[in-house]
Protein backbone atom coordinates (compact mmCIF):
# COMPACT_ATOMS: atom_id res chain seq x y z
CA UNK A 1 0.00 0.00 0.00
CA UNK A 2 1.14 3.17 -0.86
CA UNK A 3 1.40 5.68 2.20
CA UNK A 4 -0.55 8.69 1.98
CA UNK A 5 1.19 12.04 3.38
CA UNK A 6 -0.34 14.88 5.40
CA UNK A 7 1.16 17.83 5.99
CA UNK A 8 -0.03 20.35 8.24
CA UNK A 9 0.35 24.20 8.86
CA UNK A 10 0.88 25.07 12.33
CA UNK A 11 -0.32 28.75 13.23
CA UNK A 12 -3.82 29.20 12.92
CA UNK A 13 -4.12 25.51 11.40
CA UNK A 14 -3.21 23.59 14.65
CA UNK A 15 -2.52 26.35 17.08
CA UNK A 16 -3.73 29.66 18.53
CA UNK A 17 -0.85 31.47 20.38
CA UNK A 18 -2.07 34.36 20.77
CA UNK A 19 0.72 36.60 18.84
CA UNK A 20 3.67 34.76 20.90
CA UNK A 21 5.90 34.40 17.69
CA UNK A 22 5.00 38.28 16.78
CA UNK A 23 5.75 39.67 20.37
CA UNK A 24 8.84 37.41 21.08
CA UNK A 25 10.19 38.73 17.18
CA UNK A 26 9.42 42.52 18.67
CA UNK A 27 11.60 41.44 21.58
CA UNK A 28 14.46 40.13 19.70
CA UNK A 29 13.74 43.58 17.57
CA UNK A 30 15.01 45.46 20.48
CA UNK A 31 17.45 43.18 22.24
CA UNK A 32 19.68 42.64 19.12
CA UNK A 33 19.21 46.11 17.30
CA UNK A 34 17.67 48.81 19.84
CA UNK A 35 14.92 48.95 17.06
CA UNK A 36 11.24 49.14 18.08
CA UNK A 37 8.48 47.15 15.51
CA UNK A 38 5.08 47.54 17.45
CA UNK A 39 3.79 43.37 17.03
CA UNK A 40 0.28 43.86 15.00
CA UNK A 41 2.60 45.40 12.09
CA UNK A 42 4.25 42.02 11.48
CA UNK A 43 2.59 40.26 8.97
CA UNK A 44 3.20 36.30 9.30
CA UNK A 45 0.34 34.41 7.98
CA UNK A 46 1.22 32.00 5.32
CA UNK A 47 5.27 33.27 5.44
CA UNK A 48 7.96 32.01 6.38
CA UNK A 49 10.31 33.49 9.10
CA UNK A 50 13.14 33.74 6.84
CA UNK A 51 10.98 36.22 4.76
CA UNK A 52 9.64 37.92 7.74
CA UNK A 53 12.86 38.41 9.47
CA UNK A 54 14.25 39.97 6.46
CA UNK A 55 11.13 42.20 5.87
CA UNK A 56 11.30 43.24 9.65
CA UNK A 57 15.28 44.26 9.35
CA UNK A 58 15.00 45.57 5.85
CA UNK A 59 12.41 48.18 7.35
CA UNK A 60 14.70 48.68 10.20
CA UNK A 61 17.06 49.77 7.72
CA UNK A 62 19.26 46.96 8.88
CA UNK A 63 20.78 44.98 6.25
CA UNK A 64 19.74 41.15 6.11
CA UNK A 65 23.05 39.42 6.03
CA UNK A 66 23.20 36.03 7.68
CA UNK A 67 24.79 37.30 10.56
CA UNK A 68 22.17 39.83 11.26
CA UNK A 69 19.62 37.04 10.65
CA UNK A 70 21.12 34.50 12.33
CA UNK A 71 21.64 36.93 15.91
CA UNK A 72 17.51 37.88 15.07
CA UNK A 73 16.53 34.54 14.97
CA UNK A 74 18.89 33.30 18.13
CA UNK A 75 17.12 36.26 20.16
CA UNK A 76 13.47 34.70 18.77
CA UNK A 77 14.17 31.39 20.03
CA UNK A 78 15.26 32.61 23.18
CA UNK A 79 11.73 34.92 23.86
CA UNK A 80 9.58 32.69 22.28
CA UNK A 81 8.73 30.56 25.04
CA UNK A 82 8.04 32.64 27.81
CA UNK A 83 6.06 34.48 25.26
CA UNK A 84 4.04 31.65 24.87
CA UNK A 85 3.45 31.24 28.23
CA UNK A 86 2.33 35.02 28.79
CA UNK A 87 -0.08 34.80 25.96
CA UNK A 88 -1.96 31.97 26.96
CA UNK A 89 -2.66 30.55 23.20
CA UNK A 90 -4.59 26.81 22.69
CA UNK A 91 -5.06 23.96 20.80
CA UNK A 92 -7.20 24.85 18.20
CA UNK A 93 -10.39 22.58 18.20
CA UNK A 94 -10.65 19.06 17.29
CA UNK A 95 -6.88 19.05 16.52
CA UNK A 96 -5.65 16.64 19.45
CA UNK A 97 -8.26 13.99 18.40
CA UNK A 98 -7.61 14.34 14.29
CA UNK A 99 -3.84 13.98 15.41
CA UNK A 100 -4.64 10.84 17.66
CA UNK A 101 -6.64 9.06 14.54
CA UNK A 102 -4.27 9.38 11.64
CA UNK A 103 -1.52 8.54 14.12
CA UNK A 104 -3.25 5.30 14.30
CA UNK A 105 -3.79 4.24 11.12
CA UNK A 106 -1.32 2.33 9.04
CA UNK A 107 -1.76 3.92 5.98
CA UNK A 108 -1.30 7.90 6.87
CA UNK A 109 2.08 9.94 7.59
CA UNK A 110 1.78 13.09 9.12
CA UNK A 111 4.03 15.59 9.20
CA UNK A 112 4.58 19.76 9.09
CA UNK A 113 4.41 22.25 6.56
CA UNK A 114 5.15 25.46 8.27
CA UNK A 115 6.36 28.45 7.65
CA UNK A 116 7.99 28.62 11.25
CA UNK A 117 12.13 27.58 11.19
CA UNK A 118 12.56 24.22 12.88
CA UNK A 119 13.64 25.46 16.03
CA UNK A 120 10.25 27.87 16.58
CA UNK A 121 8.17 25.25 15.29
CA UNK A 122 9.28 22.74 17.48
CA UNK A 123 9.35 25.01 20.77
CA UNK A 124 5.63 25.68 19.68
CA UNK A 125 4.36 22.12 19.25
CA UNK A 126 6.13 21.08 22.59
CA UNK A 127 4.82 23.57 24.22
CA UNK A 128 0.93 22.76 23.23
CA UNK A 129 1.73 18.88 23.75
CA UNK A 130 1.76 17.94 20.04
CA UNK A 131 5.39 17.43 19.61
CA UNK A 132 4.83 13.52 19.18
CA UNK A 133 3.00 13.46 16.30
CA UNK A 134 5.46 14.42 14.00
CA UNK A 135 8.60 13.12 12.73
CA UNK A 136 9.21 15.74 9.75
CA UNK A 137 8.66 18.67 7.98
CA UNK A 138 9.35 21.42 6.07
CA UNK A 139 10.27 24.50 7.93
CA UNK A 140 10.76 28.51 7.03
CA UNK A 141 14.55 28.52 8.29
CA UNK A 142 15.69 28.86 4.68
CA UNK A 143 13.01 29.29 1.79
CA UNK A 144 11.47 32.34 1.33
CA UNK A 145 8.78 30.89 -1.24
CA UNK A 146 6.48 28.53 0.58
CA UNK A 147 6.29 26.14 -2.50
CA UNK A 148 9.88 25.48 -1.78
CA UNK A 149 9.29 24.52 2.21
CA UNK A 150 6.07 22.25 0.40
CA UNK A 151 8.79 20.95 -2.02
CA UNK A 152 11.11 20.56 1.05
CA UNK A 153 8.77 18.43 3.33
CA UNK A 154 7.46 15.94 0.34
CA UNK A 155 10.95 15.34 -0.05
CA UNK A 156 11.72 14.69 3.45
CA UNK A 157 8.39 12.65 3.51
CA UNK A 158 10.15 10.24 0.96
CA UNK A 159 13.32 10.29 2.81
CA UNK A 160 11.76 9.41 6.23
CA UNK A 161 9.40 6.26 4.17
CA UNK A 162 12.48 5.39 2.01
CA UNK A 163 10.05 4.98 -1.22
CA UNK A 164 8.88 7.84 -3.35
CA UNK A 165 5.42 8.80 -3.01
CA UNK A 166 3.81 10.30 -5.61
CA UNK A 167 2.30 14.15 -5.21
CA UNK A 168 -1.13 12.72 -5.72
CA UNK A 169 -0.24 10.54 -1.92
CA UNK A 170 0.02 14.08 -0.68
CA UNK A 171 -2.66 16.68 1.40
CA UNK A 172 -2.10 20.03 2.90
CA UNK A 173 -4.03 21.36 5.40
CA UNK A 174 -3.38 24.67 6.25
CA UNK A 175 -5.46 28.21 7.01
CA UNK A 176 -4.28 30.36 4.30
CA UNK A 177 -4.61 31.02 0.40
CA UNK A 178 -0.18 30.36 0.51
CA UNK A 179 -1.19 26.94 1.84
CA UNK A 180 -3.06 26.35 -1.27
CA UNK A 181 -1.30 27.76 -3.27
CA UNK A 182 1.75 25.79 -2.42
CA UNK A 183 0.12 22.85 -2.51
CA UNK A 184 -0.96 23.32 -6.08
CA UNK A 185 2.65 23.62 -6.63
CA UNK A 186 3.93 20.08 -6.28
CA UNK A 187 0.47 18.41 -7.52
CA UNK A 188 -0.89 18.07 -3.61
CA UNK A 189 -4.55 18.12 -2.81
CA UNK A 190 -5.50 21.13 -0.32
CA UNK A 191 -7.95 21.51 2.83
CA UNK A 192 -8.25 24.69 4.15
CA UNK A 193 -9.71 25.70 6.94
CA UNK A 194 -10.81 28.78 8.41
CA UNK A 195 -9.77 29.31 11.89
CA UNK A 196 -6.51 31.40 11.25
CA UNK A 197 -6.45 35.27 9.77
CA UNK A 198 -8.11 34.23 6.32
CA UNK A 199 -11.69 34.10 5.60
CA UNK A 200 -13.72 31.39 3.95
CA UNK A 201 -14.34 33.81 1.00
CA UNK A 202 -10.87 34.32 0.52
CA UNK A 203 -10.00 30.66 0.86
CA UNK A 204 -12.37 29.10 -1.23
CA UNK A 205 -11.44 32.01 -4.00
CA UNK A 206 -8.29 29.74 -4.02
CA UNK A 207 -10.48 26.62 -5.07
CA UNK A 208 -9.13 24.18 -2.67
CA UNK A 209 -10.18 20.63 -2.82
CA UNK A 210 -11.80 21.08 0.93
CA UNK A 211 -12.84 23.82 2.75
CA UNK A 212 -14.14 23.68 6.49
CA UNK A 213 -14.95 25.95 9.27
CA UNK A 214 -12.96 24.71 11.46
CA UNK A 215 -11.14 21.05 12.05
CA UNK A 216 -13.73 20.10 14.99
CA UNK A 217 -15.05 17.84 13.17
CA UNK A 218 -12.77 14.90 12.82
CA UNK A 219 -14.92 12.82 10.55
CA UNK A 220 -16.26 15.73 8.57
CA UNK A 221 -11.95 16.60 7.74
CA UNK A 222 -10.80 12.51 7.32
CA UNK A 223 -13.69 12.65 4.89
CA UNK A 224 -12.20 15.96 3.15
CA UNK A 225 -8.52 14.31 3.54
CA UNK A 226 -8.86 11.36 2.09
CA UNK A 227 -11.43 11.90 -0.94
CA UNK A 228 -8.02 13.57 -2.03
CA UNK A 229 -5.98 10.46 -2.12
CA UNK A 230 -6.43 8.05 -4.91
CA UNK A 231 -7.12 4.08 -3.82
CA UNK A 232 -4.19 2.07 -3.66
CA UNK A 233 -3.08 -1.06 -2.74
Amino acid sequence: MTARVVLFDIDGTLLATGGAGRKAMELALADVFQRHCPADRIDTAGRTDCRIITDILESCGIFPGSDERRRFCRAYLKHLPACLKSRRGHVLPGVARLLKLLAARQDVVSGLLTGNCEEGARIKLKHFGLDRFFLFGGFGDVHTDRSDVAAAAWQRAQEILETPIPAEHCCIIGDTPADIQCARAIGASAVAVATGTSTRHDLASCHPDGLLDSLADTDAVLEAVLRGFPESG
